[in-house]
Parts: C-alpha cells; structure tokens; sequence
C-alpha cells in the first residue's frame, strides 16, 4: 500500500478521531460461539477435479507477480478460510489445506490452553504449506479476540479482555496500549489476524438488550458513531502496533438489527442507508489504513432489499469500495454454518461473495471446502470475469500476507 506505514496511518486517523466525542453491565449471558471474525502460474493453471476445465491465464494474472509460481488451484485456495478448534489442529482441516490448498485458518470455539498451546496448534497447520498444498505461500491465521463474552484464547500468556462496553470507558491511549499488549499475545500465539475490533454502532443502553449480535453482548465500544470511531481505532492500532492485522466488522452495520444472523434467518436492517451517519466508525477506519474490513450477511433494505451484504455488489463494490474508497481485503462473516445464508447451497455462497466483490471465503467448517473450492473453480472455468475476479482477490489476499509487519 502506499502512503505512510498502517502504523503510523492508524495513530494519525486516531488523533484525528480523538477529536469527536469519547455502558452498562447486565446479567450474565451465554456468548455466540463465534462473531461472526502469488499473477499467473507458470504452468498452465490446473483444474481443481478432472472433471473441472482449466481456465486459461488471462492478462490480469500476468500482470501480478504476487501469484506467480500458484497452480489454479492453489489461486482459489488463496481466497478461503476455514476453520479448527483452537486448541488442536483439527484433521479436517489439514486435509484441507492438503487437499483443497485452503491457504487460511481461523482458531474458533473456546480454548483455555493459553498461548504455548495455541502457538504450537498455528505451528501444525503451518507444517501442511508446502509447494503441493499452497504453493508454499504461509497461512493467514486469525481469532476472535475481541474481549468479554468474545475472545476464543484464555489461559496462560492470554490477559483476560474485558468487553468492548467496558474497554470504551478507558482513554483511547490507554486502550490503544492494552490492546497493544493483547496483540503481542496473540503474535506469541502464531496468529497474525484479529477478527476485531467491532464497529458496529448500537443507538442507545436501552436498545442493547434487543440487539441480539452485538448489544446483548456488550459488544459494541459505545453508542454514538463517534465513540464507536475513537475507540475502535485504539483498538485497531493497537493490534497493528503489534504486528496483528485487524479486521473491522461488520460492514455496513448490525448495530440497528434484532435478530442474530448467526442463528436466525432473513434479518433485515431496515434503517441504514448509503449516506448513514453510523457508517462513519468504517469510514474512519479505512482513513486511517485499515487493511480488511468484515461483511455482514444482514440484508440491508435501504441499500439493497434483495442480498444480504455478503452477496451484495452494491454494498460491497459499490458502497464499501467506490464510495469509501477501500481497496483491502473483504472478508465475509461465516458463510458455512450461519442461518441467514442457509437458502442457498454452500457453493453458491462462496461463488456469490466473490462475484459481489469479496476476497476471502470465511467458513469455519472444514468439511464444506471440497464442495466450495469446486464451485469456485467450475465457475471461474466457464465465465472469465468471474475468473478475474478470483485472481484479483488472491492477489489481494497474498499481498496482505506478505506485506511488512507494521510492529513498532
């Protein structure tokens, strides 16, 4: 990326946020399992199956050198992110970053292991990159690490992370400071991506309870666009000081919603819209150099009524990219297990992120990856846009691993 380290971007977009304005506890609650947080080969590219047509390389694969040296089958395994439990290195899962080249995985569920366990787990999946499985490109590894009823790792070498209610009461310098150290864990650990922060914006204290993703979880850093801004930044540099990519969650807003898209089907945002006052906390955000940004699978009736944001090109092409300028890695929620996209076929949905403009398949269950990395691929073998589309995201999703650790 041009311009300024993230770094140094993201201290300056805090300074900046710190310039607008800067929570309550309830009865104890169960927490959602989750939050849902290399161009042209130089072989003519392979086909996933045999029964899959190799798509040809196309100039905008030449043009990129991050891909060079990748299979086509390998190019579509750059693009998901599966999942294993974080306490071991689940074998379905390194089947398939053997066998399915799946060149990311998330640590998800609960693990108290603490951070020599974990790091040997990322060390595990880390032992399957080879020139066979990924093109010997390394795996991004993420968490949810958000705080409170929301961090996946506990037990030695892990602080325990009070919510995002209660870490928006702190000073941003104070925040930016302890997330730094909760990010330096994390890089002990062997991950180098945070599902986090959440800048979803809830109304008001009243509302929260009736926000069943965010607010009934004391997810949210406060209840104003600008608390959530201020404070989600400290968060963001945070991690990036310490060398942890953050993802910034979930575009364009759940705040406003009832329902919890994890668990029930067809949740609608009926107030947001493309000039929202509550997209200002991603805005900010993406000032001030965030590097992937999160999609919500809610559907968005002022934006587009008929795809929940995850499949929508409007609000991932349209809103997120030409609007507000980001040009990082988009990263879906879970796109295996949540109930808002269950009317469709597995397949389909990594199919229709990618068409709509995203980069990288979320689905934290292993068992989904034949079926999805083949309908990528069947795809991208009989409609070149969509082919270009796979690689544009790849490059993406390769440049952002091999970027420069921002740490300092």
């Amino acid at each position: 990326m041009s311009g300024p380290p993230v770094a140094r971007r993201l201290a300056l977009g805090l300074a900046a946020a710190l310039v607008l304005v800067g929570c309550s506890e309830g009865a104890p609650r169960t927490a959602p399992e989750r939050s849902a947080s290399t161009a042209t080969a130089s072989a003519p590219p392979t086909p996933t199956t045999p029964t899959t047509p190799s798509p040809a390389p196309s100039a905008s694969t030449a043009a990129d050198p991050a891909l060079a040296g990748l299979t086509f089958a390998q190019v579509v395994g750059q693009v998901f992110m599966t999942g294993t439990e974080a306490s071991t290195a689940d074998e379905a899962t390194l089947d398939a970053i053997r066998d399915h080249h799946v060149g990311n995985v998330m640590l998800r569920g609960r693990s108290g292991a603490g951070v020599a366990q974990t790091a040997r787990v990322a060390r595990r999946l880390q032992a399957e990159v080879d020139a066979d499985s990924t093109g010997s490109v390394r795996l991004l590894v993420s968490t949810d690490q958000e705080g409170g009823l929301v961090q996946v790792l506990r037990g030695p070498g892990f602080s325990d992370i009070p919510s995002a209610l209660t870490q928006g009461t702190w000073s941003a310098t104070t925040l930016q400071r302890r997330a730094t150290t909760w990010g330096r864990q994390l890089r002990a650990a062997g991950v180098d991506l945070n599902l986090a922060p959440v800048l979803d914006t809830v109304p008001n204290p009243r509302f929260a309870p009736r926000n069943a993703p965010i607010g009934a979880f004391d997810r949210q850093y406060g209840f104003t666009p600008a608390e959530v801004s201020r404070k989600g930044l400290a968060f963001l540099a945070g991690m990036e000081r310490a060398g942890v990519i953050g993802s910034v969650k979930h575009f364009p807003g759940l705040g406003r919603v009832t329902a919890n898209t994890d668990t029930t089907g067809d949740v609608h945002d009926t107030q947001t819209h493309a000039d929202d006052p509550y997209l200002q906390p991603f805005e900010d955000a993406i000032a001030a150099g965030a590097r992937t940004v999160m999609m919500s699978t809610a559907i968005y009736d002022r934006i587009d009524p008929r795809e929940p944001a995850a499949f929508s090109r409007p609000i991932i092409t349209g809103l997120l990219r030409d609007d507000l300028g980001f040009t990082g890695v988009v990263i879906s929620d879970d796109l295996s297990a949540a109930a808002q996209v269950s009317d469709r076929p597995p397949g389909q949905r990594a199919v229709d992120f990618l068409r709509a403009g995203g980069d990288l398949v979320l689905a934290v269950d292993p068992a989904q990856m034949r079926t999805m990395t083949e309908a990528v691929a069947a795809q991208a073998g009989k409609d070149p846009a969509f082919r270009a589309r796979v690689y544009e995201s790849a490059g993406r999703v390769v440049a952002l691993k091999r970027a420069p650790s921002p740490a300092g």
